[in-house]
């Protein structure tokens, strides 16, 4: 498992585990988690916890980008959060820092959820 999750309240918190997020099974992997997560009925909101990752490839962004999508037409809110640096300026360069909702760190994010 790429992902540990943990409720908080109304919403379910996702840390990713790996720091460098470019292997194509561990993409493929991580996908599946996410995707389960916005079809998962017990599941209100999402919360994405990227403190631990440093990198990630293209291809997961655009499984993120799917999240995203699934996520809405499920009517469940999506946040990320404690995003690096590095990590931010990727999502800045390619207008994505405007299509997700992004918080500064977790307790932002699950207080913006409601």
């Amino acid at each position: 498992m790429s992902l540990v999750t943990r409720v908080e309240g109304e919403a379910t918190v996702a840390s990713f585990q790996n720091d460098r997020i470019l292997d194509e099974l561990l993409i493929q992997s991580l996908g599946d988690e996410l995707i389960g997560l916005s079809q998962n009925d017990g599941v209100k909101n999402v919360v994405l916890d990227f403190s631990n990752v440093e990198f990630m490839s293209s291809a997961m962004i655009g499984k993120l980008v799917l999240l995203n999508k699934k996520c809405g037409a499920a009517n469940k809110p999506l946040r990320f959060c404690s995003i690096n640096d590095n990590l931010m300026e990727v999502f800045k360069l390619t207008n994505l820092d405007k299509v997700f909702q992004i918080d500064d760190d977790e307790a932002t994010a699950l207080s913006n959820l409601g």
